[in-house]
C-alpha cells in the first residue's frame, strides 16, 4: 500500500485521489500529474514512488522549468569529458542516478521542443546517450512526469509533441486546487500549525470568523500558499489564537483583505440588505402622491436598480443564493460602477477632481467614466 498518510485532507477529491495512488503506485506505468502549483504534485510522485516495488531505489526529481535550456540535456543524461567546456570529467544524470528508481519530471511542459524528442526516444528505447559519449546506457527507470499548464494547448500551439504526451499519459492524476476541496482547509491547517509550531509553545488556532475568511478565499497559491501563511502566523503569533481582522494588513493577503474589508458574515450581510431595500421601497411608496407620473416612474426605476445592484453585491460576497435565470454580469457591474460614481459625485458636490480622490481615479479616467455613464449633469 502506498504511504499516502503525507497526502493531508477529507474531501472527496482527496479520498479518491489517495484511492488511485493505491492502484496506480504498485504498477511500472508511467504517471502524468496534473495541477496547479503548490497542489502537492511532487508529495504525490513520491507516494506512487514509496508503493512501488521501486521503493528501496532512488527517487530523484528534477524542474525541468528551473533548469537552463543549455544544461538541461546533460543534467537529465549525462556527459562524458571533454564532451563541452566545463566538462572536466564524467559525470552522471538524473536518468542514471535514478536507475532501479523513479525519476520525477517536474513542470515537462516547460521542457525545450529538442529535448522532448530525446526524451521520447529514452522512453521507448530504454537507454540514454551521455553528451559526449558514442555509447549509449541501458536505463532501469519508471519515469513520473508533471505540469501545471495545458498540455492540449502546447500541442495546438506546436510547443509540445504529441506523441511525447501520450505516452507520458500513460496513467493521468489530476489534484484539484485547494479552492475546490475548502472541506480540507481546516485539517490542513491544523497540521501546518503542528510542524511550524515555535518551541516550547503551543500551535497556534484560529478565531472562528477568521476560519471562515479561508473558507472564502480562492487560494491561487493552493496548499503550497495555506502553508507559508500558517507559517508567518506561527512566527508573528506563537501560540495564540490568530484573528485575521487584527493581523497587520501586510501580512493578511490582498484577497482576504478585500473579504475583510467588504464583510465576511453572510447573514450580517443579508440583514443589512433586507434593511437597505425595506427603507428604499418605503421611501417610493411614501413619495408617490408629492411626484409626478414621469417621476414617480424614474424613482422606481432607480430604487428597482439600486435594489439590483446591492443584490449583485451581497451575490458576489457569498451571501445568498445564485439565480437559476442567470445575470447579466457586465452590465451588473456598470450599472455598480455607475451607482458609485453618482454617489461619489453628489458626496463630493460636483467637484470632478475630489470624486477622483475619492475613488482612487485619475481625473481624466473618471471624466471618461462620466461620459460614458451620462452622468455630465451631476458633476
Amino acid at each position: 500500500m502506498a504511504n499516502t498518510k503525507k497526502i493531508i485532507g477529507q474531501s472527496i477529491a482527496i479520498e479518491e485521489l489517495r484511492d488511485l495512488i493505491d492502484i496506480i503506485g504498485p504498477s511500472e506505468s508511467t504517471v502524468l500529474i496534473l495541477g496547479d502549483s503548490g497542489t502537492g504534485k511532487e508529495l504525490v510522485a513520491r507516494a506512487l514512488h514509496e508503493s512501488s516495488s521501486r521503493a528501496e531505489g532512488p527517487f530523484i526529481p528534477v524542474n525541468c522549468g528551473a533548469i537552463p535550456r543549455e544544461l538541461l540535456e546533460s543534467e537529465l543524461f549525462g556527459h562524458r569529458k571533454g564532451s563541452f567546456t566545463g566538462a572536466i570529467t564524467d559525470r552522471k544524470g538524473r536518468f542514471e542516478l535514478a536507475n532501479k528508481g523513479t525519476l520525477f519530471l517536474d513542470e515537462i511542459g516547460d521542457m525545450p521542443i529538442d529535448l522532448q524528442v530525446k526524451l521520447l526516444r529514452v522512453l521507448q528505447e530504454r537507454q540514454i546517450d551521455p553528451v559526449g559519449s558514442l555509447l549509449s546506457v541501458p536505463i532501469d527507470v519508471r519515469v513520473l512526469a508533471a505540469t501545471h499548464k495545458n498540455i492540449v494547448s502546447l500541442m495546438e500551439q506546436s510547443l509540445f509533441r504529441e506523441d511525447l504526451y501520450y505516452r507520458l499519459n500513460v496513467m493521468p492524476i489530476e489534484i484539484k486546487a485547494l479552492c475546490e476541496r475548502n472541506d480540507d482547509i481546516p485539517i490542513l491547517f491544523d497540521f501546518f500549525a503542528q510542524q511550524h509550531t515555535v518551541s516550547g509553545q503551543k500551535p497556534i488556532t484560529l478565531h472562528k470568523l477568521s476560519m471562515e475568511l479561508l473558507l472564502q478565499y480562492q487560494w491561487p497559491g493552493n496548499v503550497r500558499e495555506l502553508d507559508n501563511l500558517v507559517d508567518r502566523y506561527s512566527a508573528l503569533y506563537p501560540g495564540q489564537e490568530v484573528d485575521l481582522r487584527k493581523v497587520i494588513p501586510s501580512m493578511v493577503p490582498p484577497g482576504i483583505r478585500a473579504l475583510i474589508n467588504g464583510g465576511s458574515d453572510a447573514d450580517d450581510l443579508s440583514d443589512v440588505t433586507e434593511t437597505l431595500n425595506s427603507r428604499l421601497a418605503a421611501e417610493v411608496a411614501g413619495s408617490t402622491e408629492e411626484l409626478s407620473d414621469s417621476e414617480q416612474v424614474e424613482r422606481y426605476a432607480n430604487a428597482h436598480l439600486n435594489n439590483e445592484v446591492e443584490q449583485t453585491i451581497l451575490l458576489a460576497q457569498g451571501g445568498g443564493p445564485f439565480p437559476e435565470e442567470g445575470l447579466q454580469l457586465k452590465q451588473h457591474l456598470l450599472d455598480i460602477e455607475r451607482n458609485l460614481i453618482r454617489h461619489a459625485l453628489s458626496s463630493a458636490e460636483g467637484n470632478v477632481s475630489k470624486t477622483a480622490r475619492m475613488l482612487n481615479l485619475q481625473r481624466t479616467t473618471l471624466i471618461e467614466k462620466i461620459n460614458k455613464h451620462g452622468l455630465a449633469d451631476s458633476a
